[in-house]
């Protein structure tokens, strides 16, 4: 067993939404890097088009080509799943990334950001996922299924708010809608799991990681020392889509640096101290 034979993605096709930045971005280097073709979609077309052509610069075993694509409504995933059918017939990798937030104290957290929010983060990741399931299907075989990886949040699995209540919310239902899925799309060989970071450097975080010295101090508070770097999510790509992750589904990935481990202190440490 190489590596080769458990990493390689080479002749694979897969889609990354919201791939233009952030974590998006990571993992279609890392799929590149191990040989997929990547197809990276996100509302901003011209973004989408310059960081292929930048990953395409590096050299890698793989390739990649950037296109508008928009989750946040029905006419929106509708056109996204039509283009991705007009550039491939078939797709060994779905990468549900593309996410938005919405920061405000409690108290003053408006009505409408619940709704902008989980119609992104949930509705349009499963709708997506539900068009897009007749390509995923074609390609898959028990021993080498197709993949859907969804992008959760350690704000999902711990009671952590920070302002960002839907966000924390939505990423949570993603969770659950990954295991309802992996349970419900294993019999058509696609497993689906899912990522639940904690902090990267990304532009829903730039107030707390663009920084070099605040980006030290959020790692800091990570049990592990450190905010997360693109290798950590391209390592977990490269694990959940290559040979050595066919045998995995309905995982929940914890790429928190120990975040989700974290709890309060120990409760009768002073008695036994004492």
């Amino acid at each position: 067993m190489t590596p080769e034979h458990l990493f390689s993605l080479k002749g694979k096709v897969a889609l990354v939404t919201g791939g233009a930045t952030g974590i998006g971005r990571m993992a279609a280097e890392g799929l590149m890097q191990a040989g997929a073709h990547v197809l990276i979609a996100s509302r901003k077309k011209g973004a989408c088009a310059a960081v292929a052509e930048e990953l395409n610069a590096l050299g890698t075993p793989g390739s990649a080509e950037g296109f508008e694509g928009d989750v946040g409504s029905e006419e929106g995933v509708d056109a996204l799943a039509a283009e991705v059918e007009k550039r491939t017939d078939k797709l060994h990798i779905l990468m549900n990334n593309a996410g938005i937030s919405w920061g405000a104290p409690m108290g003053q957290f408006p009505f409408d950001a619940w709704g902008k929010v989980m119609g992104v983060n949930n509705a349009g990741l499963f709708h997506l996922t539900q068009k897009l399931l007749p390509l995923l299907i074609k390609t898959a075989t028990p021993e080498d299924p197709t993949r859907v990886v969804n992008v959760g949040s350690v704000m999902g699995d711990a009671p952590l708010g920070d302002g960002a209540y839907s966000y924390a919310a939505s990423k949570a239902a993603v969770h659950q809608i990954t295991r309802i899925m992996a349970k419900e799309l294993a019999g058509h060989h696609v497993t689906v799991n899912a990522l639940a970071p904690g902090p990267f450097v990304s532009r829903m975080t730039a107030f707390a990681t663009a920084d070099e010295q605040t980006r030290e101090k959020v790692g800091e508070d990570v049990p592990l020392g450190r905010v997360g770097s693109p290798e950590d999510i391209a390592g977990c790509m490269q694990f959940l889509c290559g040979r050595g992750g066919a045998y995995l589904t309905g995982a929940i990935l914890p790429v928190s640096g120990g975040i989700q481990v974290m709890s309060g202190p120990n409760l009768f440490r002073a008695a036994l101290e004492g």
